[in-house]
């Protein structure tokens, strides 16, 4: 906040990437993900190339991410996503296609992503890759979307459990279970009468 906007001299590009630059710089403005720009920030376009041989546009906005107050959205760490996979034998992976421009930018941030190119200097009206925050917002977006689940195999022990028979097995069940409390909403008031069965007052059916 408050800092002075920050420009950089375009890179330079080969043939083949100039070639590549104007098709994608089309492809964009068309489906309204950039527009024309005026804006005092200015940041170089180059290339990486993905696995598939394809190429990916990419804004270099190390000099505007310097700025930038970072999002702390706590992102999954490389061990534990791991540490899930251990015993597993079939791998797979799902892509969500233009995953971050599906998120749209706040219009007072839009004159901030404009970068300049030899056909012109435009903006995004999405978030583009290689802003510092676009994971952790993406992340977010993802989990308030579809929610944090429990793994039904974790649980299944619990939905097997015979029936309880004595005030013991009643604490130990309830001991299990407000593990997950953090996923049952109303869970004091679910369990309430269960609990009411562990005190030495209450006869015990």
């Amino acid at each position: 906040p408050g800092a002075a906007p920050v420009a950089r001299a375009p890179y330079r590009l080969a043939p083949s990437e100039m070639k590549e630059l104007l098709e994608q710089l089309q492809e964009l403005s068309d489906k309204g993900f950039i527009r024309p720009s005026s804006s005092p920030w200015e940041a170089p376009v180059l290339f990486v190339k993905k696995k598939d041989g394809s190429f990916r546009m990419c804004i270099d906005y190390r000099e505007l991410n310097k700025l930038t107050v970072k999002n702390r959205y706590p992102l999954p760490r490389i061990d534990d996503l791991f540490d899930q996979l251990q015993g597993s034998s079939i791998y797979s992976k799902i892509d969500l296609r233009l995953g971050y421009h599906q998120l749209r930018v706040r219009e007072q941030d839009i004159p901030k992503t404009a970068f300049r190119t030899r056909y012109g200097y435009y903006e995004f009206q999405v978030m583009p890759f290689g802003l510092t925050n676009a994971p952790a917002v993406f992340m977010d977006l993802m989990n308030r979307v579809r929610g944090i689940h429990v793994d039904p195999a974790k649980i299944k022990s619990i939905k097997d459990w015979a029936s309880l028979k004595t005030p013991t097995e009643i604490r130990q069940f309830l001991g299990l279970v407000g593990y997950y409390r953090r996923f049952i909403k109303g869970f004091s008031k679910i369990a309430k009468s269960m609990t009411k069965l562990t005190q030495k007052a209450i006869k015990f059916d």
